[in-house]
């Protein structure tokens, strides 16, 4: 049974390094389901096991913040920001900072890949229409929404299981990764700026007629900002995280004007689908024993990430293959009771890690598929001469940061 678990596991994790198999058309979601159903079928868990080790509190979370980026959807804001950022009667390195600020400010509150979903159809479209090229403008939207979720326990998906796992604050979370966050912001900047300097020209504004205005409801935009407001006071009380977030995705779908049939069906749920999977896959593996012998031999050996110089670069390797959600999900179930330092260096660098490639990140794969429909081609070498410098120099500042606040020792 060790051997059937094992080999699973090993074909489940290339596929999440390759997000497809050759001739194929099964995506990394799709992988995961028939990993977790093999595991199902074969022995190696039964019905009872697999509902046990799905961690429904993380996917809660997950589910009640896509309900409030939603609403925000449903209002047209998503819309409305990308548009405004195309239109600004600016030049275009002010245009580009304000891709920056905006992406990155929105992705520390809502889920990143919601965001850059939402925004990229829009911003092509407008940034074309202007005469510009929208491609340096997408990196910087990319990221900056990997750079700014990095802040907070909410804006990505990795950062939500490492919160869970950890039981960590919000607000200490924001404390202990907030200006690292802010520096890859400035990063992502300065990196776009320089690598695209001399292209970012502006050629003369273009007319808008073939560019409907967003209609944005405003009275749906103010339930979504008071929401959101509710949701960060709900984070300095001691009610659990999962049941904050699912009280107010509950208020946000009792509503006289907002289908909930429409709310929900713009839940991602094919992430949801990835992340119970994963659980049970690597649940599989944990039940056979072989995690705890790899620990204890990391441990004797003392290679375990709790120290920068074995955290940093597992994060840059294992983000740039299997993915960084996928890596997280993965560690944190071979790696029992990690410090709490730990916890915020794995979020913060995990994250920023994922700027390097394109493969990085599921936001940056979003972008360059979203572009891709919007008639923009990015590609993989374009990410990587403004992504490798702009991961360079933020993932250096946060390892400072982190070994000078005491979070984390350096070797």
């Amino acid at each position: 049974m060790t051997l059937f678990v094992l080999a699973v596991f090993t074909v489940t994790y290339a596929g999440m390094a390759l997000g497809r198999f050759p001739g194929l058309r099964i995506d990394r979601t799709g992988i995961a389901l028939v990993a977790a159903i093999l595991m199902l079928a074969g022995g190696a868990l039964d019905s009872g096991q697999v509902a046990g080790a799905v961690d429904f509190p993380t996917l809660f979370i997950l589910f009640g913040l896509m309900i409030l980026s939603a609403q925000f959807a449903s209002a047209g804001f998503y819309d409305w920001c990308a548009l405004r950022i195309a239109r600004a009667g600016r030049s275009p390195q002010a245009l580009l900072a304000v891709t920056v600020a905006v992406g990155g400010g929105l992705s520390a509150v809502l889920a990143n890949d919601v965001v850059v979903f939402a925004m990229t159809p829009m911003l092509c479209a407008g940034l074309r229409g202007r005469g510009l090229d929208p491609r340096p403008y997408l990196i910087a939207l990319a990221g900056a929404a990997n750079a700014g979720s990095a802040a907070t326990l909410i804006g990505n998906p990795q950062n939500i299981v490492i919160g869970q796992v950890g039981g960590l604050d919000f607000w200490r979370f924001l404390a202990a990764c907030g200006v690292p966050a802010l520096v890859a912001l400035a990063c992502v900047f300065v990196t776009v700026s320089l690598v695209w300097r001399g292209r970012l020209t502006d050629p003369g504004k273009a007319a808008f007629a073939d560019l409907p205005e967003p209609d944005l409801d405003r009275w749906q935009l103010g339930k979504a900002l008071a929401a959101t407001a509710a949701l960060m006071v709900m984070f300095a009380t001691p009610i659990p995280h999962e049941v904050g977030v699912l009280l107010i995705a509950g208020m946000l779908l009792i509503s006289r004007s907002l289908e909930s049939r429409r709310m929900v069906g713009m839940v991602d749920w094919p992430l949801l689908v990835l992340f119970a999977c994963l659980f049970a896959i690597n649940s599989a593996l944990e039940r056979t024993g072989l995690p705890a012998e790899a620990v204890a031999a990391l441990t004797s050996a003392g290679l375990l990430p709790d120290r920068l110089a074995v955290l940093a670069p597992l994060s840059v390797v294992a983000s740039n293959t299997i993915g960084n959600v996928p890596a997280v999900v993965l560690l944190l179930a071979v790696w029992p009771q990690p410090p709490e330092g730990a916890m915020y260096g794995l979020a913060l660098l995990s994250t920023l890690a994922g700027n390097l490639l394109i493969l990085g990140s599921l936001a940056n794969i979003i972008v360059v598929e979203r572009a891709r429909a919007a008639g923009v081609r990015l590609g993989f070498l374009e990410h990587a001469r403004c992504g490798i410098p702009m991961t360079a120099f933020s993932l250096g500042f946060a390892c400072v940061w982190l070994w000078a606040t005491g979070l984390m020792p350096l070797k």
